[in-house]
């Protein structure tokens, strides 16, 4: 396998180009960029790091990977109201790794940047013996004041998702040999959502306001909700039959019910989940039709401790999703 190019070559060749949105990053010629927030808003800023044989799989095409690389990061900004503006990005390269890759992972990131308004204002690369590493921070901003914690929902509120629900964790079940009954279309479908998440970076600046929390769907449904309850110091009751899913998904369950576990816990959704008052359910359906993206009540948060959900008695629930450790 050809070498890869000196790493500042690699880094002039491929990644200056992607900060041309970012005058104070300087080409990636120095050790830092400057950053100045616009006026009268305040910073917002998260980081993901995905790896290798965990978050994607080693051959996955690397243009989809850089981008779902991007979007779980844009989808944590998106779920707390915010607007990405910038990103920081850290590679640990393996030694399968060549030029060919590279080129092909930085179209995936220059097709993001054009589509969400990113762009890269610095990072590092770095050799590794082990599998790839990527590590992105996405810096944006918000309005002081109204970024949409965990913590804010309140007794009464209504529990709702955007999209639909599992998809990935049946797309990753796809790519591991299971559910080869499945036909073509459909198991593409489900793939491609665990390749590429959507990150509803047009809703959730426009759920302030309207939500009192929210967060974004990567552990799983149940244990993110378990996430939002614990925060709020609050209970959450919602129904297996009004978690939304997709086609693929409906007829994947009708075939294999046992496969609502992974549903309901696999995570990789990328979806906003977010608590409501009762209150704000017509401006939200009239939201979901101006912005194209479905949005599903689940349930409601009250007074008490942990998650129930109904239709799923016999399910190990656990602790509702995936954790690293």
């Amino acid at each position: 396998m050809a070498r890869l190019p000196d790493e500042f070559e690699l880094i002039r060749r491929y990644f200056a180009p992607l900060t041309s949105g970012t005058p104070g990053a300087v080409g990636l010629r120095d050790d830092v960029a400057t950053l100045s927030p616009q006026v009268g808003r305040e910073l917002v800023v998260t980081a993901d790091a995905l790896v290798a044989g965990v978050h994607f799989q080693a051959d996955d095409p690397p243009d989809l990977i850089a981008r779902k690389a991007l979007r779980v990061n844009l989808s944590d900004i998106a779920a707390k109201g915010g607007r990405a503006r910038h990103y920081l990005m850290t590679l640990a390269l393996g030694p399968e790794i060549d030029e060919a890759w590279i080129a092909a992972f930085v179209t995936g990131l220059g097709a993001d940047q054009a589509e969400f308004g990113v762009s890269l204002a610095g990072g590092d690369t770095a050799a590794t013996p082990g599998p790839v590493c990527i590590s992105i921070t996405v810096i944006g901003d918000i309005e002081p004041g109204t970024v949409l914690r965990r913590g804010g929902a309140r007794a009464g509120d209504d529990v709702y998702v955007s999209g639909t629900i599992g998809d990935a964790a049946l797309g990753l079940a796809c790519l591991q040999g299971e559910l080869e009954w499945l036909d073509s279309p459909a198991r593409e479908k489900l793939v491609g959502r665990y390749r590429l998440p959507r990150p509803r970076t047009t809703l959730g600046p426009r759920l302030i306001g309207l939500a009192h929390a929210a967060l974004d769907v990567s552990d799983g449904l149940v244990a993110d909700l378990g996430h939002m309850a614990e925060a709020s110091s609050l209970s959450a009751d919602i129904d297996v039959a009004l978690v939304p899913l997709s086609e693929a998904a409906r007829v994947v369950l009708a075939r294999e019910p046992e496969r609502l576990l992974p549903v309901l816990t696999g995570g990789d959704d990328y979806e906003i989940l977010f608590a409501a008052p009762a209150g704000a359910a017509a401006r939200l359906a009239a939201l979901s039709g101006e912005l194209g993206v479905p949005i599903a009540r689940l349930g409601r948060l009250g007074a008490g401790r942990g998650v129930s959900v109904a239709g799923a008695s016999g399910l190990a629930l656990g602790r509702g999703g995936y954790r690293h450790f």
